[in-house]
């Protein structure tokens, strides 16, 4: 007999090594008719697979992202066999799904553009039509080599020839196309119907630009029309509110050949920068924390003592004074460490909280940078809580009520993943356990919801990380508490405890924002580049009807600056309807017209962003109103 474990707990038994697909229809006909992939023992699996004796097995749908995933890995194939079709003698190298959708690299003397995808598409819905059954083969390593040397597709071979001696190759057929492929797929092309081409790019194939330069088509596919047309949406949108374009339109930030990666805040983009640490510099204060600065560029010998040396080297930026070498600091938790260690700390010390907005350089490889997303350098929104064991649940517990609030004034939800040891880690078994069950049991007594990141902990610790959502349903990991009980052990960071005796304290890493030039990234294209009042750059600007309601729009706009409130004056000698809508494009929260009738009345007429014509008001009113919304942070 042939037992498997199901993922509720109980076990099925069989009396041969039947195919997966059997064994879903075997637990239920409904389950054999919906199944589209398996994980055995955690690892995605093809259905065709015969089970295995003693294995967890885990069945998903098309309702499951494993489920998407095979459609996108097998609509991959099928993009495939229809360039084949239509440009003989194309060579293929590598086509994975991807997070929202899958691309093919191909080497091809035909130039492809978007022209061609009408065409591609075209026959790829009668590949689908055909319902072409995907037969899978495993062959001997030397008859893989023979069959696709025969075929001309040199990129397989190359890929055979690195696979260790001993692997399992697997080829999926297709009627006349066969593509080296270790699964997971459809059982035939029938079930991709909901398919687009997206765009071409250029990829070095294995992604060494020393290599030749390949065209890579990507596309994307979903079980339903609906989804689709979601999914389209949602990228139009998201180009609208690409923040590299508002970036330029609202004159927040610019990037120079002279420093690329290295973003140039604009006047009102450091508004933004500022109102950001201003709001956090106040949770800090509630939260009781202290806030620190540490020095940018630090020895190398300190590194080295931290372990980023072994583990972030290839990240880092490094450079010599007085013959010394030195390393511009990729992460700020040494720099905090030294701060503590700057005298010796009792019991009655702790939790010691201490936060520092911390500029930080990475290196990054050019082709992956991407405006506030990806940079060279960035400011992380840092803290580290050192405690004693016994707080360490309480201090997580406290972050995520932090964040709570953090993310909660920007109208983000979020959700958390609890990440664990890595394979490049550091440290004993024991304390990576007791750190991760400290982040476990907080979390669950806190309520929060999370879900399991297997292996994606920092090297010196397990960590919760915290997915924003944004209006678009787009997630992005900022917030992270990081548990760290082994750079303590390295540096010696201890404390004087009520017995008089030194005891090794625990460290807890935490960020909120995460890098602040990403969170403000992640904040325009959320808002659209219309920020909320308590934030946005220019808050208030007041137009003249004509020029000479000049002097009482500056009269206006002196009285609300001396209320701390942003304002700028329109001076430009153009019509009205001009000025208005060049406010509207800069996405100003308030314009106040003023005009002959508002002079006399001193009165402002107001249009808000929200709630377009509000009427007129008397000055000191509106500004009154607009004092108590920046301070609640509505709108």
């Amino acid at each position: 007999m042939v037992t498997i474990h199901l993922k509720d707990g109980k076990e099925k038994q069989f009396e041969s090594n039947v195919a997966l697909s059997e064994a879903a229809k075997a637990i239920s006909n409904s389950l054999g008719k919906e199944a589209v992939v398996a994980k055995v023992d955690g690892e995605l699996t093809d259905l065709r697979d015969p089970i295995v004796d003693g294995t967890t097995v885990e069945f998903f749908t098309k309702k499951d992202p494993e489920g998407l995933f095979t459609l996108r890995h097998t609509a991959a194939h099928v993009m495939a066999q229809a360039i084949q079709h239509l440009y003989p003698g194309v060579k293929f190298a590598i086509g994975p799904a991807i997070d929202d959708g899958f691309y093919y690299d191909i080497d091809s003397e035909h130039v492809f553009s978007q022209e061609d995808f009408d065409a591609i598409e075209r026959e790829m819905a009668k590949i689908s039509k055909e319902n072409i059954p995907l037969v899978k083969k495993v062959l001997p390593r030397a008859e893989a080599l023979e069959f696709f040397k025969e075929k001309n597709q040199d990129y397989k071979v190359m890929l055979i020839e690195d696979l260790p001696e001993d692997a399992v190759i697997s080829l999926y057929e297709q009627g006349d196309f066969t593509d080296l492929c270790a699964g997971p797929h459809m059982k035939a092309t029938g079930k991709v119907k909901v398919f687009k081409l997206m765009t071409v790019a250029g990829a070095y194939w294995r992604g060494d630009e020393h290599n030749k330069m390949l065209q890579r088509i990507y596309a994307t596919a979903f079980f339903n029309k609906e989804d689709l047309e979601h999914f389209l949406f949602v990228r139009a949108e998201a180009e609208k509110r690409d923040h590299r374009k508002l970036g330029k339109q609202l004159d927040l930030f610019s990037f120079h050949e002279e420093g690329p990666g290295f973003p140039f805040f604009h006047p009102k983009g450091m508004v933004l920068r500022n109102q950001l640490m201003e709001y956090e510099r106040q949770l800090f204060k509630e939260f009781g924390y202290v806030e620190i600065m540490t020095p940018v560029i630090l020895s190398k010998k300190l590194w080295i003592q931290s372990g980023h040396w072994d583990h972030y080297k290839e990240n880092m930026y490094f450079t010599k004074i007085d013959d010394e070498d030195y390393a511009i600091k990729p992460m700020n938790c040494p720099g905090g460490i030294l701060y503590f260690k700057s005298q010796q700390r009792s019991y009655r010390d702790l939790p010691m909280r201490v936060g520092e907005f911390g500029l930080v350089h990475r290196h990054e490889l050019h082709g992956a940078l991407h405006g506030l997303f990806r940079v060279r350098c960035f400011t992380q929104d840092d803290a580290h809580i050192f405690m004693t064991q016994d707080q360490m649940k309480e201090e997580v517990i406290k972050c995520m009520s932090m964040y709570k609030k953090m993310y909660g004034v920007f109208g983000l939800e979020y959700h958390v993943e609890l990440s664990t040891r890595p394979e490049n880690s550091m440290g004993s078994d024991e304390l990576w356990e007791i750190s991760t069950n400290a982040l476990r049991e907080a979390i669950e007594i806190a309520g929060v919801p999370y879900q399991i990141n297997e292996g994606d902990g920092a090297f010196y610790g397990p960590k919760l990380d915290f997915h924003v959502q944004d209006c678009l349903g787009r997630t992005w990991q900022c917030g992270t508490i990081q548990m760290d009980m082994q750079l303590p052990e390295r540096f010696d960071v201890n404390y004087v405890g009520e017995d008089g005796n030194k005891h090794r304290a625990v460290m807890l890493h935490r960020a909120g924002y995460g890098s602040l030039e990403r969170f403000i990234g992640i904040l325009i294209e959320h808002y659209a580049g219309a920020f909320p009042t308590w934030i946005a750059p220019v808050q208030v600007k007041v137009i003249p009807v004509t020029e000479k309601n000049l002097e009482y729009a500056k009269a206006v706009a002196d009285a609300m600056s001396e209320s701390d409130i942003r304002v700028e004056v329109e001076e430009a000698n153009e019509t009205l309807g001009y000025k208005i809508r060049k406010a509207q494009m800069e996405k100003v929260p308030y314009m106040l017209i003023v005009g002959d009738k508002e002079m006399k009345s001193h009165t402002v007429s107001i249009r808000s962003r929200k709630n377009g014509d509000e009427g007129s008001t008397p000055v000191a009113m509106f500004v009154a109103n607009l004092i108590r919304e920046i301070k609640t942070r509505e709108g």
